[in-house]
């Protein structure tokens, strides 16, 4: 099960950045025009505030779990998250827990 949350989040690193990165080369390398493109809508930018709170809830347990169990390793996910998505940081989260968490049982 560890393994299927690595997996997903080196899928949910490839598969949104392949779509960032073709909206970067077909309309300039500007990071404040796809933030005004990520508001084009209320749709799209529901979505970016739904994800934007994803991201902070992850952030505090990150913090919080990190703190208590002084596994500082698990602190990657947060550049992770805002550097990538969500879609990223979150399973690269659990990835490492879990594993720090098998590794206490034995």
């Amino acid at each position: 099960m560890r393994w299927l949350f690595f997996a997903l989040s080196v899928w949910g690193t490839i598969h949104p950045m392949s779509y960032f990165i073709a909206w970067f080369q077909a309309n300039t390398w500007d990071i404040m025009a796809m933030v005004d493109a990520w508001h084009a809508n209320a749709a799209s930018s529901g979505l970016v505030w739904d994800l934007t709170i994803a991201a902070v809830a992850l952030t505090i347990w990150v913090i919080g779990e990190t703190v208590q169990t002084r596994h500082w390793v698990r602190l990657i996910a947060i550049p992770a998250t805002f550097g990538i998505g969500v879609s990223c940081g979150l399973p690269l989260y659990i990835f490492i827990r879990m594993g720090q968490t098998d590794a206490t049982r034995t």
